[in-house]
């Protein structure tokens, strides 16, 4: 197969992608690299229809990548993820209101384009996490617990463009992040970007049926292939506070192959895979170590976990 891999200058030395198009070249695959924020690109010769089987972006919001791989579907070229998919998780406002609307547990979600707008929230909502709507890797997440907090970081945010601001859900500090990757789910837990002095190790925990059903919810609604959700689990139940599109599988093993297969089997069938099941019936996951809290009555099933399949030949 013939790939090509759109790599962001942020990702230029990064263990994701790179070891993804080791992979896939170590499996007689060639995958052509272009690198969006660092080249003179000639659009109009650029994306030419069945050069690839597909096209694949590792991306930081806001980066030169998205266009270049909305042209190439706009060509009839498969995408991974969806070019549209990635657009409405990378605008977080977006997202919230995408989120919300199809039931997804989202905290409720203010958008100002200019930060002193954001004085009008009532003090009601309070504590607030404020942060880019482009943001990502925990950027520029702010925990603003008053009124007078926020007008003394006014001209910090003044810098960040398009701002999200949402009521602040009570927790223990540690987020648990679920990434999807070949229909399969693995979870981590992991410290907060809001309590950064918090002792906690990043680690693979168990995956409860509650969460499984969510994270799977999350797939279907925003039609994403390979993505990560972070997780809130809060006084109320989980709380879905970011989504991303080709994260880093941090703590997945195998991680470059499986992301590679995942890959492969996209191009083939032209799309989008059985990566995320209908709400009741999530997908099988892999997990080990500590539980998650019990899940609430009535759960969905989750199977059992299969044996992963070895890395040989090409993979799929």
């Amino acid at each position: 197969m013939r790939l090509c891999f759109l790599v962001e200058e942020h990702y230029r030395h990064d263990g994701m992608p790179i070891e993804v198009i080791r992979q896939l070249t170590s499996w007689g695959h060639r995958v052509d690299v272009l690198r969006p924020g660092g080249s003179l690109l000639r659009m109009t010769e650029a994306v030419r229809a069945g050069s690839h089987d597909a096209w694949v972006l590792k991306t930081v919001s806001g980066g030169p990548g998205l266009t270049l791989l909305e042209a190439a579907a706009s060509a009839g070229m498969t995408t991974v993820n969806d070019a549209r998919s990635i657009r409405g998780v990378r605008d977080k406002a977006l997202a919230a209101a995408i989120g919300r609307s199809r039931g997804l547990p989202l905290p409720p979600t203010y958008a100002a384009a200019r930060p002193e707008l954001l004085a009008q929230i009532p003090e009601t909502e309070y504590p607030l996490v404020v942060k880019p709507a482009d943001g990502s890797s925990g950027r520029a997440v702010r925990l603003v617990a008053s009124p007078d907090q926020l007008t003394g970081m006014l001209p910090a945010l003044a810098r960040e463009g398009m701002l999200i601001a949402q009521p602040y859900v009570a927790n223990s500090g540690i987020d648990v992040k679920v990434y999807c990757v070949g229909g399969e789910f693995y979870a981590t837990e992991r410290r907060s970007p809001l309590h950064p002095d918090l002792p906690v190790r990043e680690r693979r925990v168990e995956l409860s049926a509650e969460l499984a059903a969510i994270v799977a919810r999350v797939g279907a609604v925003y039609n994403l292939d390979l993505y990560g959700v972070d997780v809130l689990l809060g006084p109320d139940g989980p709380v879905v506070v970011d989504v991303n599109d080709f994260p880093s599988f941090r703590q997945v093993p195998d991680a470059a192959a499986r992301v590679a297969r995942a890959v492969l089997a996209l191009a083939r069938t032209g799309g989008r895979t059985a990566t995320a099941a209908p709400p009741g019936r999530p997908e099988q996951h892999r997990a080990a170590g500590k539980p998650l809290p019990a899940p609430r009555p009535h759960p969905p099933r989750v199977p059992a976990p299969a044996q992963a399949p070895a890395v040989a030949g090409e993979g799929v």
